[in-house]
């Protein structure tokens, strides 16, 4: 298990993503990079959602950033529950910056088979701080 967000997190869905494979992504989430502000109690961590993964570190060639906190970001990842995440945009509690375009594009895109299953991986090795 790894405490979500912290380097070892990453480390491991990195490697987990690299042993899944190909994703099937469908073209709006395939083509999607964001960048991440992940508010955490003292301190900001840095994300990038990029190829259906998350990374660590900001990424260079993504036109929009979301603010968001740590628990939110935690649901969005292992739900992919939309409706959950529009009402967390509409309450505030998800903040943009930038290029809305390609989230606007998203609200009807559905993950592949490939990417729950993985996701479903990452949430069964990912624990709470």
């Amino acid at each position: 298990m790894a405490v979500f967000l912290t380097d070892e997190w990453f480390e491991q869905v990195e490697k987990m993503g690299n042993e899944a494979g190909e994703l099937n992504l469908p073209p709006v989430l395939a083509n999607m990079v964001v960048n991440l502000k992940v508010a955490e109690a003292d301190k900001t961590i840095e994300a990038n959602f990029a190829n259906g993964l998350l990374h660590r570190g900001l990424n260079d060639n993504a036109t929009t950033t979301l603010l968001l906190d740590r628990d939110i970001l935690q649901s969005i990842i292992t739900d992919f529950d939309t409706n959950q995440i529009m009402g967390a945009f509409m309450s505030g509690k998800i903040r943009v910056e930038g290029d809305m375009s390609q989230l606007m594009a998203v609200q009807t895109a559905r993950p592949s088979a490939e990417q729950k299953e993985l996701y479903t991986r990452i949430k069964s090795m990912t624990t709470m701080a």
